[in-house]
């Protein structure tokens, strides 16, 4: 069981965490017609927009409520009120998705009251948008965090008991899920006969695709109508800690039971995930993941002889964090820095003896005394890396110093099988090969070399040695 400490520095140096507002408004990119807004100052907002931007490289729909000083010290209900008309106005989105910020939470608006009172105002205007609100100050928490937040916001507002369909599941993905592994996640529900309704949803919103003409709000994702039936779902697979309240909610107001997967990423994660979809649907595993099985297996023989017994160093948010380290201990690699941003009940099972919760500064210290091999993170890391002399792997998000954010696979038996392909190749490329420069010399050679004659104590031995084997030899030479 490790144990969790949180860093005691006056400031953060290297920073690891992303913001909370910046979580839900990425969970809010998940529905369908959404435009996701944040309620503080242009900067909150510029900065998200323009991480996202880098890490997908794609056009990104974020509105802001542009406090100003003025707005900040007398209360934004003018700034909300008029941002809210001129989206609905210019973009007609079917929902607004409101996060606060560390501004506006600094103030104490009343933001739930605001809206009570816009909807009774301009109520006919709206007609056709809903509104949602959650609270994210910036100052606790992290990204994880904030997404959570937003998908529990968002049942909180719209789920409803309703008749069931016995091959409909809700899936609640984890924050550092990508398109790829959602797509990954809806295919196996399928293979089984059964239907995913996935909250929120960034596969279709945020995988890459062209749309045949532009709309300023997000361009695919869970549309309102699965919002609003999420009641309908015979079951909801949580895959990650920090879903588990968002499921527990569905499961208390609308009656649908829940299970909870702390991660996706291993063998034995997806034999347990596999058996539960054959359980709810009364099927069989398909062969195509008997299949992939073998495949995982063999690759988990191949690779086991360069990554076993490797220290590695990892920093990503908790539910990231874990299903990595987890998949590290079962290769035989050592977890020797392990770093995070925000609490999480998965970090005392960590296959290490600490978790500390800091920044990148802390990462690169414990990486460099506990002499790590390879630096896990997102691209920030990448200059810690370079001073300690490793490889750097990036996880998570951002990475915006690489294409294919958006297909990068990390679940299943497919995930699992080129995550652990890629640390393979990477310690294989990092592994010095000899040339006739370097080689090393046996322990006799060396000492010759360094009394001036070959070992073998004659000049004749082909070594190529032009130092005399005695004083006689000299002489007759002479």
């Amino acid at each position: 069981m490790a144990k969790v400490v949180e860093s005691k520095k006056a400031c953060t140096v290297n920073p690891l965490k992303m913001s909370q507002p910046l979580g839900a408004c990425y969970a809010f990119m998940g529905l369908d017609n959404c435009m996701p807004m944040m309620h503080g100052s242009q900067g909150c907002t510029s900065f998200g927009l323009v991480l996202l931007v880098r890490h997908f490289k794609e056009a990104i729909p974020l509105q802001t409520t542009a406090m100003n000083e003025v707005s900040t010290i007398l209360g934004g209900l003018e700034n909300i009120e008029q941002a809210v008309l001129n989206i609905k106005k210019r973009a007609s989105p079917s929902l607004i998705a409101i996060a606060s910020t560390g501004l506006t939470e600094t103030k104490g608006d009343d933001v739930d009251g605001y809206l009570n009172l816009i909807r009774r105002k301009h109520g006919e205007a709206l007609e056709g948008t809903e509104i949602v609100y959650v609270s994210t100050p910036d100052y606790v928490g992290a990204f994880e965090d904030g997404w959570g937040k937003a998908v529990l916001a968002l049942i909180d507002a719209f789920a409803q008991p309703c008749a069931r369909e016995d091959d409909r599941v809700n899936v609640l993905p984890a924050a550092w899920m990508t398109p790829a592994d959602i797509d990954e996640v809806r295919e196996t529900l399928e293979a089984f006969g059964l239907r995913a309704n996935v909250l929120p949803d960034i596969s279709g919103s945020l995988d890459g695709h062209i749309p045949d003409n532009f709309t300023p709000t997000t361009l695919g994702g869970m549309k309102m109508d699965g919002l609003r039936t999420l009641g309908a779902a015979r079951a909801t697979l949580a895959l990650g800690a920090r879903m588990d309240a968002a499921a527990a909610a569905i499961e208390e107001r609308c009656g649908v039971p829940y299970k909870v997967f702390d991660r996706l990423t291993g063998l034995a994660a997806f034999d347990d995930f596999l058996a539960h979809l054959s359980q709810l649907s009364g099927r069989p595993v398909p062969a195509k993941y008997r299949r992939a099985r073998t495949q995982l297996l063999d690759v988990m023989l191949d690779a086991h002889f360069w990554v076993g017994g490797k220290k590695m160093a990892i920093g990503a948010e908790p539910d990231l964090l874990y299903g990595l380290a987890m998949t590290a201990a079962e290769m035989g690699a050592e977890v020797v820095a392990a770093v995070t941003t925000t609490p999480s009940r998965v970090l005392e099972g960590m296959p290490c003896d600490e978790v500390l919760i800091g920044d990148l500064e802390d990462l690169e210290l414990r990486a460099k005394a506990a002499g790590a091999q390879v630096l896990i993170t997102h691209a920030h890391g990448r200059q810690a890396a370079q001073r300690l002399g490793i490889p750097l792997l990036r996880e998570g998000l951002p990475m915006f110093d690489r294409l294919g954010a958006a297909h990068v696979l990390r679940v299943g038996y497919r995930g699992t099988r080129e995550l652990i392909l890629l640390w393979a190749n990477t310690f294989l490329a990092d592994e010095h090969v000899n040339t006739p420069n370097d080689w090393p010399l046996p322990e006799a050679s060396v000492q010759a070399a360094a009394g001036g004659g070959c070992a073998s104590g004659g000049g004749s031995c082909g070594c190529g040695s032009s130092a005399p084997a005695s004083g006689t030899e000299s002489e007759m030479a002479g």
